[in-house]
């Protein structure tokens, strides 16, 4: 995979303004939002599809703002931010296939456990997002979706576009800074949530940089996103923890 973009100068103040809400606002928006959900998730009906709307309508505006980049930078080819088919799009595939089936396996098994009333290891944190009707599974899978592709597009192609294009870094290099602010999203949960977030967003950048595309990314993000919000509520979610975990993940 090569990339060569060149940022304008409007471009440039776009993305790193982006970059600095990512990297600074992401976890206090996300810790106060979830905090208001939790605490009304039980007495007000409405207040998953209150949330879950919001989130809709904010990625698309972030994903909005990578687009602007884009557009507002002529030097700037679309493949620049990954928007172009895989390099073997058999392999890709291969790979969206398999991971599909994993997300399906290790999701049946999660949601065993959780009907059982055994421990499912994270779930409790995204407990208050869980839907329990119809209008929130459908939500939930609209927020897969969204998350999937906005938050893709922004961490992986928009920021690693930005590191080679304005920073001078290599492409690996660009990658690792990316996994690196994707991390850091996840410290207001503390060290598992950085570990987390480091671990999927090395995955997420891995896919992207093998295969020059970033469909490949995308949908294997949306499968993991939807196989953790469709799970069973296990549990009354009165003490839950004051902080939204992005899903896998936003």
């Amino acid at each position: 995979m090569t990339i060569s973009p060149d940022f304008s100068v409007a471009s440039t103040v776009v993305t790193a303004v982006l970059g600095a809400y990512l990297l600074l606002g992401e976890p206090w928006l996300g810790r106060r939002l979830y905090g208001s959900l939790a605490r009304r998730r039980d007495t007000e009906p409405r207040a998953l599809v209150g949330y879950f709307s919001f989130i809709l309508v904010f990625w698309c505006v972030l994903a909005a703002l990578a687009v602007a980049a884009l557009l507002l930078s002529p030097g700037i080819a679309a493949a620049d931010l990954g928007i172009a088919a895989p390099a073997s799009p058999v392999s890709a595939a291969v790979i969206i296939v398999l991971m599909g089936a994993v997300s399906v396996v290790s999701g049946r098994k999660m949601r065993a456990l959780a009907e059982g009333g055994r421990n499912v290891p994270g779930l409790a944190s995204i407990q208050a997002m869980l839907p329990r009707t119809a209008q929130e599974r459908r939500l939930a899978i609209a927020v897969a979706v969204t998350d999937g592709i906005c938050a893709e597009l922004v961490y992986r192609g928009l920021l690693i576009a930005f590191g080679v294009g304005v920073l001078g870094l290599n492409l690996y290099a660009a990658a690792a800074l990316s996994v690196l602010v994707y991390a850091v999203a996840g410290i207001y949960q503390g060290r598992s949530g950085v570990i987390a977030f480091g671990l999927v967003g090395a995955l997420f950048a891995g896919l992207y940089v093998a295969s020059g595309s970033l469909l490949l990314p995308i949908a294997v993000h949306i499968a993991l996103t939807v196989r953790d919000l469709t799970l069973p509520v296990p549990e009354p979610i009165g003490s839950l923890p004051t902080y939204e975990p992005t899903p896998k993940g936003s």
